[in-house]
């Protein structure tokens, strides 16, 4: 049991556990008086050479005054964390409080601290240090210390390397043999960028572990036929496996080395050489010792499809913790529990360790799911739809996380951002557990490849065996947030597999104007009306009548396709009966080769109950020579560096039957061009891409942070700590809520109370005439609807009488809360609003003021820090925006007033975690000016932990 050394409780939220830089994990934690044995353990494993580079002098082991010293710490001026795996110290890292001349010192006055670090030999070179660093400057500074010290010899460049790495601003120097290294520890946009890249490498290399392993155990695989251990059997060695395979089962009879053809093993522990990855598929009540003996065996990673555990209730929800714990401690990942499995496609790999009895055709599209019903249905799907059946646009890697309990979603994302087989990644959710980090990851992500998501559980809680934050946002909020971050946000299943297909096998759309051509007059008219509703620029549909020929089409495709004035184009087909009528192949054909001559242009076909063009889409049906694709470098963004060949996507279209051979590769240098039996959903996908190829181009740009040299960042620190002294959290005064804002430039037009009618008179005198008289109580505030506001009162008996006939209307002043205000200049109200959610971190709104705008949701949203485009946007972005730029000859207001108080709002925010809601209301925008007549702010103590501090793992 960990215990307190000195002064302080034991930090316990120091605890973390970090992926390291070969995908293995570490528990990071702090060392107390009770490791005493761990440590001299630790110190016997290190070389003579590190231990000379630690203290500058042959130091073979510790004495017991240096036990004492290392262990025993007041978590304050002296603290000291460990690495560990299993119940072993691999690194330690430790720093003393110093003051003037590098002397220890106590209290907060001292803000500077020595560190220093000693990693195990056998861990150097897997980012066990710069781990340890972050974790340590993170601690130190929650203890108020400011800069970090450190000396070290200049033949240890290993170490020097880890501070000179880590992106802080530093100071170096070299005296009497010794380099000394300074260095502050206030998070800089370079050392978050360098804690980023170093995440992304390491959570990225920990799921490739798991998707390509040279050796896999099936765990669990039943001495009878069937079970789900022994399919996956199967399934892993049927779908070609390219590395060593293992069968598991301890209830094996002595002397049976076989089961199915593969090598069998009564434990894992058993098996001569090693094992990357085990399946695991016993009884849940079993699974713990499996997983000692994995751990014991040296396995990098589990796949645990085994049931019974939070998705079961509190005591399987108990077991998935220790399940997740127990695993960590052996430094090992898990997929699962409740997993459908894994699957790789790749050549140099071909591993199907899942319960798909098929292998699926490698292709270009990663796929990662939460539910395994819906990862079935998604397989199932892409397999028909053309993507499995013809190889080209079929999967690259598919996770089936179960109830996510280590491995989600991010790490996926991680993963899948820089493997070269991926091209579009699509992700059904269920729950998110980290949404800030999704949100980051999924903007960088959709910066270099298409990323759609489809968000089951939206209108409920998650399922049971998913550990998630609260959140206050409604789904509609939190799903514009994720398209903000370029995420391609869709309804259903459906429509996932639509826009992933169409993103796999065409190009971005440079804008949004459509041409439309085809041998049906009804179907181009519905076209022309999906392609309205989605927001898109239709141009009218080309007729070429149902007796148009193969030829037809081609002329008019290539026509449309070399049009300046279209930046896609959606081709309608129906059958034709009779003489000279076209045919699918040369229907397929004509499409393909006139594509081929504009690869610049994503081409679309809506069919009606055409399974034979579908086919003849996703094969080459023509020996002759085709069209090379045009020269020159393509100015659209492209979803994926690989040309790819033609195929289609029909609902309809048969899957091959087994064993089948492979319709043969359409010609190099063409695109696919997918399929879809509706209208809707051809142009549903369509509206999709345009948005998310304009987001790319934004995204290129996306604005800067302004800065504003009366903001007083200290001044408001200052005020913020003084506030929070009296209280956990606190709704500001409003004479406190405006020192606050002001410091950020942010001025609230002063309101006096009223609560008599000579006190209104008198302020009303202060204030100067015309004035407005509100009545604040909870039930009328920002309520004029209702009556509780009197305005434009030019005298004092004006406002008398107003006083009478609200307190008449109303009841007492004591009820009303009248308040005295002076006039502000007439514009259009709004509403800003900043809030710092559990699970989507800190979100700027904004909206026109009124009961009409609250009913209908009508409020825009952005992540802050929010940036001069995204300030610009957010304004424009409400269904209202009309009223602020001139609606019905009114006169336009003072938008880039209103876009800078956004951002000075956000900055306040951004810049002080404390400050976890701001609510300005009203706002009136004025022709010239604005005016801020209501605020209110509410303070909070910050999270011990962020999304910007050192690189965790969930906690369990």
């Amino acid at each position: 049991m960990q215990t307190s050394s000195d002064r302080h409780e034991y930090p316990a939220h120091w605890e973390a556990d970090v992926v390291l830089r070969d995908g293995g994990t570490a528990r990071i934690r702090p060392i107390t008086a009770d490791d005493a044995e761990r440590l001299v353990s630790f110190y016997e494993q290190v070389s003579d050479e590190s231990k000379y580079y630690r203290f500058f002098a042959p130091y073979p082991r510790l004495s017991a005054k240096d036990v004492h010293r290392f262990t025993h710490h007041d978590f304050v001026d002296r603290v000291g964390l460990a690495a560990t795996v299993g119940d072993e110290f691999i690194g330690t890292v430790r720093y003393d409080r110093i003051g003037a001349g590098g002397r220890p010192a106590t209290g907060a006055e001292a803000d500077e601290a020595e560190v220093a670090f000693l990693v195990q030999d056998a861990h150097q070179g897997r980012g066990v240090a710069s781990a340890l660093l972050e974790h340590i400057a993170a601690v130190a500074r929650e203890r108020g210390i400011r800069r970090f010290a450190a000396e070290v010899l200049p033949a240890n460049t290993k170490m020097i390397k880890v501070f000179t790495d880590a992106g802080y601003t530093q100071k170096r120097s070299f005296e009497d043999g010794v380099v000394r290294l300074e260095f502050g520890l206030e998070p800089t946009d370079r050392s978050l960028a360098v804690q980023y890249a170093r995440e992304q490498r390491a959570e990225a290399r920990s799921v490739q572990r798991l998707l390509a392993p040279g050796a896999v155990a099936v765990i669990g695989t039943g001495r009878a036929p069937g079970g789900v251990g022994r399919s996956i059997l199967g399934n892993i060695r049927d779908g070609g496996y390219t590395g060593r395979l293992y069968a598991v089962n301890g209830a094996l009879p002595e002397g049976q080395k076989e089961l199915d053809g593969v090598p069998a093993f009564r434990s894992v522990r058993d098996i001569d050489g090693p094992v990357d990855v085990a399946v695991v598929a016993v009884p849940a009540e079993r699974v713990p010792e499996v997983v000692a003996d994995c751990g014991e065996h040296d396995v990098q990673g589990l796949v645990v499809v085994s049931a019974g555990y939070a998705e079961s209730g509190p005591d399987g929800r108990e077991r998935q913790r220790a399940l997740v714990r127990q695993a960590r401690s052996y430094g090992m990942r898990i997929i699962g529990p409740s997993s459908f499995g894994v699957i790789n496609t790749s050549p140099e790999v071909r591993l199907n360790a899942s319960l798909a009895p098929d292998m699926p055709r490698a292709g270009r599209i990663g796929l990662f799911a939460q539910s395994g019903a819906i990862g079935v249905a998604l397989l199932s799907r892409l397999h028909r739809r053309g993507g499995g059946v013809t190889g080209v646009t079929g999967l690259s890697t598919f996770v089936s996380s179960g109830n996510r309990a280590d491995v989600s979603g991010n790490d996926v994302l991680q993963y899948w951002y820089e493997d070269a087989d991926t091209d579009v990644a699509l992700m059904y959710l269920e729950s998110i557990g980290n949404p800030r980090k999704f949100t980051r990851l999924a903007r960088r992500t959709a910066a270099a490849k298409p990323l759609v998501v489809v968000q089951g559980a939206r209108h409920g809680a998650g399922p049971r065996g998913h550990a998630v934050r609260a959140t206050q946002l409604p789904h509609a909020t939190v799903s514009a947030l994720l398209r903000q971050a370029g995420v391609i946000r869709v309804d259903t299943i459906t429509d996932l597999v639509d826009a992933g297909l169409l993103l796999a096998r065409q190009p971005l759309p440079a804008g949004p104007r459509v041409a439309i051509l085809g041998n049906s007059e009804s179907l181009g008219l519905l076209t022309y009306d999906a392609c309205l509703a989605e927001g898109l620029r239709p141009h009218p549909p080309q007729d070429l009548t149902t007796a148009a020929s193969a030829a037809d089409f081609h002329a008019a495709l290539s026509h449309a396709l070399a049009d300046d004035s279209s930046d896609a184009v959606v081709v309608t087909a129906i059958p034709s009966v009779g003489e000279g009528s076209v045919g699918d192949a040369a229907l397929a054909e004509a499409l393909r080769s006139a594509a081929a001559e504009q690869p610049t242009k994503p081409v679309l076909v809506v069919h009606v109950e055409l399974g034979g063009l579908a086919e003849a889409l996703s094969a080459a049906t023509s020996t002759a020579p085709q069209p090379g694709a045009a020269s020159g470098p393509d100015p659209t963004p492209r979803t994926g560096e690989r040309v790819k060949p033609l195929a289609a996507a029909d609902e309809g279209a048969p899957a091959d039957e087994k064993g089948a051979p492979a319709p043969a590769p359409p010609p190099e240098g063409t695109h696919p061009i997918p399929a879809y039996p509706a209208a809707e959903r051809a142009v549903r996908a369509l509206a999709q891409a345009v948005a998310y190829g304009q987001w790319r181009r934004d995204a290129a740009d996306p604005g800067k942070v302004p800065e504003y040299e009366d903001i007083d960042e200290r001044g408001a620190a200052a005020l913020i700590e003084g506030m929070l002294a009296r209280g956990q959290g606190l709704t500001l005064t409003t004479e406190a809520t405006c020192e606050l804002l002001a410091a950020y430039g942010v001025h609230v037009h002063r309101a006096l109370p009223a609560p008599t009618p000579d006190a209104a008179a008198e302020a009303a005198r202060t204030l100067g005439h015309p004035v407005a008289l509100k009545a604040t109580a909870p039930h009328l505030r920002h309520r004029a609807d209702l009556g509780g506001v009197r305005l434009d009162l030019a005298d004092e008996e004006q406002l008398r009488r107003a006083y009478a006939e609200l307190t008449e209307l109303f009841g007492s002043p004591e009820e009303l809360r009248p308040v005295v205000q002076r006039m502000a200049p007439r514009g259009v109200d709004t509403v800003v609003r900043a809030v710092i959610d559990p699970a989507a971190g800190a979100v700027l709104s904004f909206g026109l003021a009124g009961a009409a705008s609250q009913l209908l949701g009508d409020m825009a949203h952005r992540l802050i820090p929010v940036t001069d485009r995204d300030a610009t946007s957010l304004v424009r972005s409400i269904r209202t925006a009309p009223l602020l730029f001139g609606w019905r000859g009114s006169a336009p207001v003072d938008t880039p007033a209103l876009e800078e108080l956004m951002l000075r709002v956000s900055r306040l925010v951004h810049d002080h975690p404390e400050v976890v809601a701001v609510t300005l209301e009203p706002v009136v925008v004025a022709p010239h000016g604005i005016s801020v007549l209501g605020a209110s702010v509410r303070l909070a103590p910050p999270p011990a932990r962020d999304d910007h501090g050192p690189r965790t793992l969930p906690a369990y």
